[in-house]
């Protein structure tokens, strides 16, 4: 808890389940405190480390903070714009409204009013701006680079783990359903590991109850192949990026994704990546002469298989694309980076 005269922005949080917004202003508030910021969260669904202030604290947001005329409310869904609306515009609180959008959609004609109403927006790729019909700021989301960062010896990485230090291994981390192509990368490896014995693959991420029988069909497809020891369903854990630091290649199969984290942490992690064409993925990757990884159409399971075996076959070309993955998350996606330019934008307020 802190004392709302201390606040002078406030991160709403107004859904309990765990989701990318979520996930990212658990990340991003201990960096901004760190940077300076006077920053809390309002809302469930937190952890209690977190510095938050109350719901029966809203009534004390009349008074400014007390270094400065205003609070900044930064929103990221509808349900946290249209309160703050309400408390600036009719309320009369002071009060100014910068909202986060990561949406690869067109808006409804009510979420366009939303943003219409808002102080500054911001959007979390270039493909979400080409979305928006206001002005607008693009920051792409940024990772712990200390966190996800390489092994200093890959082979006790994988022997901490319990898989073989002798093999090399493709992973796909996330959650297990069609939307996230996990059927794309079982059928990939499928294809690609009766030919090359050095290789074997990781899938770690959780099934949820509705997607439980797609996991069961898609382990019963490796088995069927004969690959049921080499392609792991290691299933979700807390300490991903220890897993990270077991790969050699990283393969991000999604059909849809609204920005997508995970081939940020797999560069960071010093993991060259084959992704798709969706989310923020060809902004995050760095293809051509200084590639971090390659670019493939969205459910293409031919270009998937192709792009794979360039990495899996070519050791060089999978070490350099390697070193030039963790320079370039560093130095582009650090979340320090991310901070810094949102803090700018509360600034020009």
């Amino acid at each position: 808890m802190v004392n709302v005269s201390d606040v002078e922005i406030i991160a709403p949080n107004f859904k309990k389940r765990l989701s990318g917004v979520t996930s990212t202003i658990i990340q991003l508030i201990p960096v901004q405190r760190v940077l300076g910021e006077k920053i809390a969260t309002l809302g469930p669904g937190l952890p209690a480390s977190l510095p938050h202030i109350r719901f029966r604290d809203l009534p004390k947001l009349w008074r400014a903070p007390r270094s400065q005329p205003f609070r900044i409310w930064h929103a990221r869904r509808n349900i946290e714009m249209l309160p703050a609306i309400l408390m600036r515009d009719v309320l009369r609180m002071p009060l100014k409204i910068v909202f986060t959008s990561a949406s690869q959609r067109r808006h409804t004609g009510w979420t366009k009013w939303l943003i219409s109403r808002m102080d500054a927006v911001i959007a979390t790729s270039g493909k979400t701006a080409n979305y928006l019909e206001v002005p607008n700021t693009v920051v792409l989301h940024g990772i712990d680079t200390a966190r996800f960062s390489p092994a200093e010896d890959k082979a006790t990485a994988k022997q901490l783990l319990g898989l073989d230090a002798t093999k090399r291994i493709a992973g796909c981390f996330g959650r297990v359903r069609h939307q996230k192509g996990t059927d794309l990368f079982v059928d990939s490896m499928i294809r690609l590991l009766p030919t090359r014995p050095d290789w074997i693959a990781v899938i770690a991420g959780r099934a949820t109850s509705q997607h439980v029988e797609f996991e069961k069909e898609l382990k019963a497809r490796a088995a069927a192949a004969g690959l049921a020891d080499r392609i792991l369903f290691v299933g979700e854990h807390t300490n991903i990026n220890d897993w990270y630091r077991t790969l050699d290649l990283f393969i991000a199969p999604q059909r849809w994704e609204g920005f997508g984290l995970t081939p940020l942490e797999a560069m960071a992690t010093a993991v060259p990546v084959v992704a798709t064409d969706v989310g923020a993925f060809p902004e995050l990757l760095v293809t051509g002469a200084n590639e971090t990884g390659l670019i493939v159409p969205r459910d293409d399971l031919g270009t998937m298989v192709q792009a794979s075996s360039l990495f899996m076959d070519d050791e060089s070309r999978r070490q350099q694309a390697s070193a030039r993955s963790r320079t370039h998350a560093m130095n582009t996606f650090s979340i320090e980076g991310e901070a810094r330019k949102l803090g700018a934008i509360y600034r020009s307020l």
